[in-house]
């Protein structure tokens, strides 16, 4: 074998070599990656946002998914109806969308058919507006009882009041609201409102917060109501 014909062998040997160690590496690093993704998330929270959507909306997406961020935007009829728009971009920044009546009313307040018409027009508004058929559902103030329970489970729909209030409602500042996110624990949820700006001023330090403790924002779950993996 001459000194060119070794050249040209040694330099394959290598070559395949090095090319088996670069799999095996990758195949070390996918191995690894996957875990630790997993392990990043001990334990889901809720954010819900009620009243939207508005021309807030925008704002209060971009901050969401800028902070890795999903949420559950309780929508009002009226508001999905007159900006339908704004419902699909909800949808497709990845949050999933409510029930939150359709004229925000003290509906403990109502009969049962007029209720029946806040929740089943709300229900198709959204739908219409491309964000899905709701499986949860939000009542006004958090204001329920046997009838208005009823009448939502007619339409398919979870109740779900909160564990944490923001009282971005109340003016509550941003180092409130940020405080308030603080307080949550594995499968609570948080009630903020669509068009308060300090709610959204929150959302880089909630993410932060969050991410220190374990927690990831979740999906709430319409068969226990709580806060689980997306």
């Amino acid at each position: 074998m001459t000194d060119i014909t070794r050249t040209r062998h040694l330099s394959r040997r290598v070559t395949t070599a090095l090319a088996v160690v670069a799999l095996a590496t990758a195949g070390t690093l996918t191995a690894n990656a996957a875990p630790a993704r997993a392990a990043a998330c001990n334990g889901y929270v809720g954010l819900t946002f009620d009243d939207g959507p508005s021309g807030s909306t925008p704002a209060l997406l971009d901050a969401l998914t800028r902070n890795g961020l999903r949420a559950t935007m309780f929508n009002q009829g009226q508001y999905a109806a007159a900006n339908p728009s704004q419902v699909r971009a909800q949808v497709n920044a990845g949050m999933w969308v409510g029930n939150h009546s359709y004229t925000h009313p003290h509906l403990t307040q109502l009969g049962q058919a007029q209720i029946d018409s806040e929740i089943s027009r709300t229900q198709q508004a959204i739908a219409a507006a491309g964000g899905g058929t709701p499986q949860l559902f939000r009542p006004p103030y958090g204001e329920t009882n046997s009838t208005v329970r009823a009448v939502a489970a007619r339409y398919g729909l979870t109740e779900i009041i909160w564990d944490v209030d923001s009282q971005d409602w109340n003016n509550a500042s941003t180092d409130a609201v940020v405080q308030a996110a603080g307080r949550l624990n594995n499968g609570q949820t948080i009630l903020m409102h669509d068009w308060s700006a300090n709610s959204r001023a929150a959302i880089p330090r909630i993410a932060q917060n969050l991410s220190a403790r374990g927690l990831c924002a979740g999906r709430i779950s319409p068969q226990t109501g709580r806060a689980v993996a997306p």
